[in-house]
């Protein structure tokens, strides 16, 4: 990863050489695999490299940007004198810049497994393969299968910019799916499960996620309907991922400058249940929102965005930053070129005391939810309103599915809501949530 990083540095120096007055250059190296099999037979095979490279320039406050997959150094001259070209004749912008300060995470984040890059292509076909037969051979009613599923990705980025910063990182992944069809007196339900991390030896085992995505199905046969009614609901941390989604979107530094969402100006105020702790942290080791630096160069840390049930911090970029008055959270996040954006390091809701089956106690009558289907959220109202797939809750068991109903709320309510937080917390991407119960909300239904 040093040559790239030196790439990039030069990269920057040439556009300073040539009158930028600042610059940041980005370079990405990667290699993806997937592997689809279905019904014991592959039917599709993909591997791929790339390597890209992306700068932006300032002149002033006129920003510009280019990206190339030529890396040679005919490639990168062109690619930086198209983006000062550009610069040129874009309209300024007072609030264009360069981060504040740069700096490296200086810990282990854990982001790279070589075991991964000695991962044969046989043996990747052969784990979504048995994943696929444990799903099949799980249960008679398990009767067909669209699928199961290996991808793995070995990359790295390089970043330089003017002020004098420049890193790099290499980072690994991958996971496996499967999703089984369950049958039975004319019903049949889908449903799936997958395991992925940075590490191989993490990932669960071909075997328990083929009885786990065949159980998942299985639970779903012969759906009921339900009367519209006003019930408690427990989001399954599937489910609840999504809301912490919704979340994110509110605390993003970009819409609260534009005011474009129910959060902007509500700092220190109380927005949620007290139970409600929500992180940002890509310090974390081995996760997949971890990395040593963002996507400008400023050091990663950890962020408290909700502490119990109070707003403490919007996500922000250094541009957001300037908008708002405001100082970075290492939240850039971008490809290789262009304004970086915002995205999350590993935001999640910290873990309460209960576990899911003590929270179903808790519920005499009300809807689990396992699978969200076209969900809505306005971030400017916090109106939320979704299609659901779930399961019954009678007297706090888990008593029949439920299908072609959909849920609905205000997000603002629907934190303040909170009744009560799982500790079931786990990372499967960057976002995690465990179960999460919110005390009412409508269910419209037949």
């Amino acid at each position: 990863m040093k040559a790239l990083e030196q790439q990039a540095s030069e990269a920057v120096r040439l556009a300073t050489d040539l009158g930028a007055t600042g610059a940041e250059c980005t370079i990405v190296d990667g290699e993806e695999f997937s592997a689809s099999v279905r019904l014991g037979e592959v039917e599709q095979l993909k591997q791929a490299g790339s390597r890209q490279a992306g700068i932006r320039v300032l002149v002033g406050k006129c920003s510009g940007s280019s990206y190339t997959s030529d890396l040679s150094k005919e490639g990168m001259d062109k690619m930086v004198r198209a983006a000062l070209e550009l610069a040129r004749i874009t309209t300024e912008d007072p609030f264009a810049g360069l981060p504040e300060q740069c700096g490296t995470f200086s810990g282990d984040l854990g982001l790279y497994d070589p075991a991964i890059a000695s991962l044969e292509t046989d043996a990747k076909i052969a784990s979504a393969k048995i994943a696929e037969q444990s799903a099949l051979s799980a249960d008679p009613r398990i009767q067909n299968s669209e699928g199961a599923s290996f991808e793995s990705y070995l990359g790295g980025r390089a970043f330089a910019n003017s002020l004098g910063f420049s890193g790099s990182y290499r980072t690994s992944s991958c996971g496996l799916s499967v999703v089984p069809v369950a049958k039975q007196n004319g019903s049949m339900e889908r449903d799936y499960w997958h395991s992925a991390s940075r590490f191989f030896a993490k990932v669960e085992t071909p075997e328990a996620i083929g009885a786990r995505a065949a159980a998942r199905a299985l639970r779903r046969l012969n759906p009921r309907k339900v009367s519209t009614q006003r019930v408690p609901v427990v989001f399954e941390p599937r489910t609840a991922q999504s809301l912490l989604g919704d979340i994110f979107d509110a605390v993003n530094g970009s819409a609260i400058y534009r005011h474009a969402s129910f959060l902007a100006g509500k700092l220190g105020e109380k927005i949620a249940s007290e139970l409600l702790t929500v992180i940002d942290d890509a310090t974390m080791p081995g996760l997949f929102g971890s990395s040593p630096f963002d996507d400008e160069g400023v050091a990663s840390r950890r962020t408290v965005v909700i502490e119990k049930g109070v707003l403490k911090s919007y996500l922000l970029n250094s541009y957001s930053a300037r908008k708002l008055g405001l100082h970075s959270t290492g939240n850039a996040s971008r490809g290789v070129s262009g304004n970086a954006g915002i995205g999350p390091g590993n935001f999640y809701v910290e873990a309460g005391q209960l576990g899911e089956e003590e929270i179903l106690k808790k519920v005499s009558n009300g809807l689990y939810v396992t699978e969200l289907i076209g969900a809505s959220t306005s971030t400017v109202t916090g109106d939320y309103s979704s299609g659901a797939f779930g399961m019954w809750i009678e007297n706090g068991e888990l008593a029949y599915p439920v299908s072609e109903i959909t849920i609905a709320g205000n997000l603002k309510q629907m934190l303040e809501q909170i009744q009560y937080v799982g500790s079931n917390l786990e990372f499967r991407g960057s976002i995690a949530s465990p179960t999460l119960m919110i005390g009412e909300m409508m269910i419209s239904g037949q």
